[in-house]
């Protein structure tokens, strides 16, 4: 190597170091607004999925999870008693959903809010949209019980054009978490 190609490497590389180092200061410095910014879209989630004022953490078992397709992060009970939120994840088209189920007492779903996704744009992506498209998917879900199935299947719940997969996977999702909060008892 010559003179010339070191120093260019070195220039390069001392870029790279300071870009880097910048970046690592700006996250740092956003990650308390960041988690303060996740706390409050879950908990307007919250009032969406089940109209309560204040929710208590509910303590689960192993057997709250036997032979369910999707991983429960959290059980939330409405300090009202009017039911339960369950945070879950599960696989979409394109990767991990994380969504929060609202189930009353009756165990009928009180609608769904999609917290985070990583699906196509314009077609799975719907699933969570604040367009028409989106908030008439969520909709179809208000007061279904734990046999929700799509249309195709012989259910009430018509698919996003497009999106079979991703609504499939909702469509499981609300099915396991009612089946969760029925485990509860």
């Amino acid at each position: 190597m010559n003179n010339k190609t070191v120093k260019l490497a070195f220039v390069l590389f001392l870029i790279c170091a300071i870009v880097a180092g910048i970046l690592g200061v700006v996250n740092e410095l956003a990650k308390t607004r960041i988690a303060q910014y996740q706390d409050e879209k879950e908990l307007k989630a919250l009032s969406i999925v089940l109209p309560a004022d204040s929710f208590s953490p509910v303590k689960l078992s192993p057997k709250n999870f036997m032979g369910k397709k999707i991983s429960v992060i959290s059980v939330m009970q409405a300090d009202n008693g009017s039911g339960y939120a369950v945070k879950c994840s599960f696989s979409g088209a394109q990767g991990i959903i994380t969504m929060l189920v609202g189930v009353n007492n009756d165990l009928k779903c009180t609608g769904i809010s999609i917290l985070s996704h990583s699906e196509t744009s314009g077609l799975g992506a719907n699933a969570a949209s604040t367009a028409e498209v989106g908030v008439n998917f969520r909709s179809q879900f208000e007061g279904v019980g734990a046999d929700v199935a799509l249309a195709k299947k012989g259910g009430t719940i018509d698919a996003l054009t497009g999106a079979t997969i991703t609504s499939s996977s909702v469509t499981n999702a609300v099915s396991e978490a009612i089946r969760v909060v029925e485990s509860i008892g």
